[in-house]
């Protein structure tokens, strides 16, 4: 265990050189770094869990089932099975929407136990054998006895991003035996379908009751499209194209329906993030706004940092600045908004505040909006009137988020037709 520790340590200081004094003082005691809680300390405990089960150059565990596809080096990219330690059923490592109401600690606990086998492979060679077993893994329902042997000892790493959740350990793959029992049919039918396009694929699956988590895994592993065109997709990639994918075709039956009759207020709190969902009586546009507050993840800065994306009735063609979060945001809104058969303007206002120590992937955001808007919204006659009382729920003065936002702006200050033409209304003459 000591080894281990002066290993992560020595590793860590060649990696943090500026401000790494600063470290030194603190200990992870003092919080001199004004986070709530030692990032470098999360991540250890989580790895130190992770190393405790591991045993030389092979493991023997229960996938979820999970694979990861990397982006680096594409089109040749590395691919393999994620594998915890563990037998049985550990479904839950793999599926972001039950994790909702956990602590940052938890959900990094248990997917920093998952270790990643990979071998480099071209990401058009899906009737490589190594790839075929993968692909056998992805269509699994349940969770899949798997063994690996490794080339050398899974070396101590811990892969965070904003987009895709947390995974452990990684090492080249020497030898994998995979023992799967029952498959998931409804995407069985779709990778047996070898004429069906892949968004066509998606939505199908979608529509079936599919959870997204498995749609975007099947998307990755080359499962679905017609068969000529079926390809790996990196695991980052897949999980904002599913969500893209999705929510531009139920905003397709969206834009068709009538716009809601009042203004409408969301609000949810979750791991010291704050989310504010306005739906404004009009046709559809979208914006997303995010704060982040010095000593989260991405603002190692002193001064809050506030970024926005939007879009009108007829969508956008560029990739959004807020990334992944952008497209997960609107897939929860869209598929509300169909349920209930009615179009918005909507606004998100969201707040990072510093006990959000980790990204933890874009599943975050799309489960967050959609527990938002399954609570019972607070309903005003104007558009002053909500953001009065959204100015109530968030630490940033209203006057800041309609300076930072192309949406509000235009509604507030733009002069509409109609108001133009309402002045030459005869009662009014």
């Amino acid at each position: 265990m000591m080894n281990f520790l002066a290993t992560f340590f020595e590793k860590l200081g060649k990696k943090k050189k500026r401000g790494s004094s600063l470290c030194v003082v603190c200990k992870g005691a003092r919080l001199l770094c004004g986070k709530k809680a030692c990032p470098l300390l999360v991540r250890l405990y989580s790895q130190i869990k992770s190393s405790l089960l591991l045993r030389g150059n092979e493991l023997n565990g229960s996938s979820p089932p999970s694979i990861f596809v990397g982006r680096a080096g594409y089109p040749k990219v590395y691919v393999g099975p994620l594998v915890p330690p563990i037998r049985g059923d550990t479904s839950i490592f793999d599926t972001p929407e039950l994790w909702h109401g956990k602590t940052i600690q938890e959900i990094v606990d248990f997917r920093c136990l998952l270790v990643r086998g990979k071998a480099r492979v071209n990401v058009k060679d899906v009737e490589n054998k190594f790839v075929e077993e993968l692909q056998e893994l992805a269509l699994s329902k349940n969770s899949v006895t798997t063994e690996l042997e490794f080339s050398k000892k899974p070396r101590q790493s811990i892969v965070l991003s904003d987009v895709v959740q947390p995974f452990g350990p990684s090492a080249p793959v020497k030898n994998m035996k995979i023992f799967p029992e029952r498959t998931d049919h409804k995407i069985e039918k779709v990778y047996e379908d070898w004429d069906m396009k892949a968004e066509d694929a998606v939505f199908w699956l979608y529509r079936k009751g599919v959870l997204v988590s498995k749609i975007q895994r099947a998307f990755s592993a080359g499962l679905l499209g017609v068969y000529r065109n079926r390809r790996l997709v990196p695991t980052r990639w897949s999980i904002t194209a599913v969500d893209d994918i999705i929510s531009r075709r139920l905003l397709e039956r969206v834009k068709q329906f009538p716009s809601i009759d009042e203004y409408r207020v969301y609000e949810h709190t979750y791991l010291d993030n704050r989310w504010i969902v306005l739906m404004i009586p009009s046709r559809w546009s979208y914006e997303q706004m995010e704060a982040w507050y010095p000593g989260t993840t991405w603002n190692p800065g002193k001064k809050i940092w506030m970024i926005s994306d939007w879009e009108g009735f007829e969508g956008r063609s560029d990739y959004a600045l807020t990334g992944g979060c952008y497209y997960s945001t609107r897939l929860a809104i869209a598929e509300y908004l169909e349920r209930e058969g009615r179009q918005a303007t909507v606004v998100t206002f969201r707040e990072i505040h510093p006990g959000y120590i980790l990204p933890v992937g874009v599943w975050f955001t799309r489960e967050s909006i959609r527990k938002a808007l399954k609570n019972k919204p607070k309903k005003f006659d104007s558009l002053t009137e909500a953001l009065k009382y959204i100015s109530t729920k968030l630490d940033i003065p209203v006057k800041e988020w309609i300076k930072n936002s192309y949406l509000l702006k235009g509604l507030i200050y733009q002069r509409k037709l109609v108001d133009f033409f309402k002045q030459f209304h005869p009662r009014n003459i």
